[in-house]
């Protein structure tokens, strides 16, 4: 007899062993998948639905741990599932079949496409946010490109880097900083973003909470709003990116820039951050703008601290799995200088390596200063999760 134990943390060794021995590739992938380990907590849930729980998993081989008003399921997503159907759950769970049904479809097929104004973005690869921030302020590289024609010269060379999108943001979001006019806020992007669509240089974002602004950069070429607030600073952009049918990023945040170091207090932080973004997502759906259209991003470096960042992105997963694309903003982030000792300016590397960590664990848009190293790391990343 020989034992062969195989890789645990993603279903492609299972889908490689099954085609190996003949079996098709649909059918094994979706075998593979369904024996991988999946855990999920509820909350909120009755006396008799955590009994009833209780008794399920006892008979599923599920293991269950309960406490009072919760219940944390684990094990295989097939055995799990049943809970999400309502005819093969038992009656006194059918309540939590819209919930998990929704977990587990996005654990098994994830959006593969983002809808942005005029065109669309596949998620199959990484897609690199190239960032221009034509701000006297930001942490990382504010006054850096002093005019416009260096803004749009340096978009140029981003996207010959190999990024999918151009992030351009007028408005410093570093820890501290103090809200800037609209109108002047508009006076430093507006010309950056109709230079790139004149010049056909795009997809273009613009990085800002206002909708005034937000109208500006969309009259001007931008095609994606990319709202740090996750539309809570200005209740005005959801109208403006319904009625462009524009692209959406939704920020987590708390507090604004000036307060959000003094909003750090969580539980446990990657379920708190999913929740918070999955009520901003629904409320963004129910003012009108369409699901394919929403990207959620965590937030890293807003309202966390180093350990919490850390934290958040090993279990990136969890915002996965609230069921819409993620992308993730790393670069040269406080938290990698607290890791490697290195100073904002040399945190390039750092960057690419997370950048890496957080595509294997489900993000699929990476908003970065450093195209080109970026671009490296995650072709070789991307490339054992999706070897053809």
């Amino acid at each position: 007899m020989k034992v062969t134990a195989l890789a645990a943390h993603t279903p492609e060794a299972v889908r490689a062993a099954l085609a190996a021995r003949g079996w098709e590739t649909q059918p094994a992938w979706f075998a593979a998948t369904g024996i991988l380990q999946f855990v999920v907590l509820l909350e909120q849930i009755t006396e008799a639905e955590r009994e009833a729980l209780v008794h399920w998993g006892a008979k599923s081989g599920v293991d269950v741990l309960t406490g009072d008003g919760w219940a944390l399921l684990a094990g295989a997503a097939s055995r799990i599932a049943p809970l999400a159907r309502y005819d093969r759950a038992p009656h006194e769970l059918a309540r939590l079949a819209p919930a998990l049904g929704q977990a587990l479809a996005a654990r098994a097929e994830p959006p593969r496409r983002w809808a942005i104004r005029g065109s669309e973005l596949s998620l199959e690869k990484p897609v690199i946010i190239g960032i221009l921030n034509v701000t006297p302020d930001s942490f990382s590289d504010g006054g850096h490109l002093p005019s416009a024609d260096a803004a749009i010269e340096q978009g140029r060379r981003l996207m010959a880097d190999g990024c999918q999108l151009l992030d351009v943001g007028g408005e410093s979001t570093r820890p501290g900083a103090a809200p800037v006019p609209a109108q002047e806020e508009i006076a430093r992007v507006v010309p950056v973003i109709s230079g790139l669509a004149t010049r056909n240089v795009g997809p273009i974002s613009v990085d800002t909470r206002k909708a005034e602004v937000a109208r500006a950069a969309l009259d001007a070429g931008a095609a994606v709003i990319n709202d740090v607030s996750g539309l809570r600073f200005d209740p005005n952009l959801a109208t403006v990116t319904r009625d462009a049918q524009a692209g959406l990023i939704l920020m987590h945040m708390r507090g604004t820039p000036a307060t959000m170091d003094d909003h750090v207090q969580y539980g446990h932080v990657a379920a708190e951050v999913a929740a918070e973004l999955e009520t901003l997502a629904e409320q963004a759906e129910r003012g009108g703008i369409a699901r394919p259209r929403i990207v959620v991003d965590p937030g890293f470096g807003f309202a966390k601290t180093a350990t919490q960042n850390l934290r958040l992105l090993d279990e990136l997963a969890t915002i996965v799995a609230v069921g819409y694309p993620v992308a993730v903003g790393l670069s040269r982030k406080r938290f990698l200088g607290a890791v490697t000792g290195r100073p904002v300016e040399d945190r390039d590397r750092a960057t690419a390596v997370a950048c890496a960590l957080a595509w294997e664990r489900g993000a699929r848009l990476f908003r970065v200063h450093d195209v080109a190293l970026t671009r490296e790391a995650l072709a070789l990343a991307s490339a054992t999760t999706n070897p053809t």
